[in-house]
């Protein structure tokens, strides 16, 4: 297993060491002892996993309180982009974010810790997205930010987005409260 650190503090880029032979492929996605020497030392309490088709743009979101999750994310078919958002204030990255492609072909994985915003779009005819959480699903505790959001000039590489309305709905950067101050 290969861990890249990206240029946002704990943001992680995981590539696996994929055996393949004639039946397929085998590859560890998680090894504690591994990413815990890269300051990962999360305790996973759900696993998430959706399907999307081709254009869907789920994002940017995160939860605040004792509801912060962490997120290992990989993706079981297709290709996405995943994009991750540092929303800690006095973060020297504050504001800024990380993108990269995640597909079954890649096997890469993202570790992006709490404190930042997550979303992805789907440049397949459809993917299969799943990340492990480090903590539950709280509605209540939920937020989200615009994904087009002109002040972070993210490009998700896609023309024609499909999206939720409550995406469509979601708060400017610069409106989200500070729920996350290093």
């Amino acid at each position: 297993m290969e861990i890249i650190k990206t240029d946002l503090e704990g943001l992680l880029v995981i590539q696996p060491r994929v055996f393949s032979d004639s039946r397929g492929y085998f590859f560890e996605s998680y090894r504690k002892e591994i990413l815990s020497g890269y300051g990962v030392n999360a305790e996973f309490v759900q696993d998430n996993i959706s399907k999307s088709k081709k254009n869907t743009i789920r994002g940017l979101h995160y939860q605040v309180w004792n509801y912060a999750q962490g997120k290992l994310c990989q993706v079981i078919s297709g290709r996405i982009l995943d994009v991750a958002l540092d929303i800690r204030f006095n973060s020297p990255t504050f504001g800024k974010h990380f993108s990269q492609e995640l597909s079954e072909d890649n096997h890469a994985m993202i570790w992006i810790p709490p404190g930042f915003a997550h979303g992805f779009s789907v440049l397949s005819d459809e993917a299969v997205f799943m990340y492990k959480c480090t903590a539950y699903y709280s509605k209540e505790n939920e937020r989200a930010i615009l994904f087009n959001d002109p002040d972070l000039s993210i490009d998700w590489k896609i023309a024609e987005p499909v999206v939720l309305e409550k995406d469509l709905n979601a708060k400017l950067f610069k409106d989200i409260e500070r729920d996350f101050v290093l």
